[in-house]
């Protein structure tokens, strides 16, 4: 795919995510040089859309060192880039109960951000739970296979 900026751990624990896309993120050339640093967050990130706009909020860019005083606002609302067949399907599912769209991981395809967003579905606390159990029983039969 490419370089991986960020990843959204918390989604995965939070959510399951039932069908993943790539967006384009329309950015200023400022913000672009701070993400190439790491400096981004979007552990507390959402999509919303309204009409035929898509809209990443809550992400946190930090603002560019060598930036000038016109460094746009670092959590200002950013336009998804996708076609119209993909808006669609993600407007259709969203609006059914306990769907979101949660942002997963922004990452560089050649020069350009790109956005993987998922359409989840909430997880409920004994859902929490049993990832956990099962994430901990892998890594133990992972040790006893690797010690023996």
């Amino acid at each position: 795919m490419g370089k991986t900026v960020t990843v959204n751990k918390k989604a995965y624990h939070e959510y399951f995510v039932e069908e993943t896309f790539e967006a384009g993120i329309m950015l200023a050339g400022s913000e672009v040089k701070s993400i190439r640093q790491g400096n981004v967050n979007i552990q507390d990130s959402f999509v919303y859309i309204r009409g035929t706009n898509v809209r990443l909020i809550n992400t946190h860019i930090a603002p560019y060192d060598k930036g000038s005083h016109f460094n746009p606002d670092s959590r200002r609302e950013r336009v998804l880039l996708l076609n119209k067949n993909e808006i669609n399907k993600l407007r259709s599912k969203a609006e059914q109960k306990g769907y979101t769209i949660i942002p997963l991981r922004m990452y560089f395809k050649d020069a350009l951000v790109k956005l993987e967003i998922g359409l989840c579905k909430g997880k409920e606390l004994h859902d929490k739970r049993k990832t956990i159990k099962e994430r901990d029983i892998k890594r133990d039969t992972e040790r006893q296979i690797r010690d023996f």
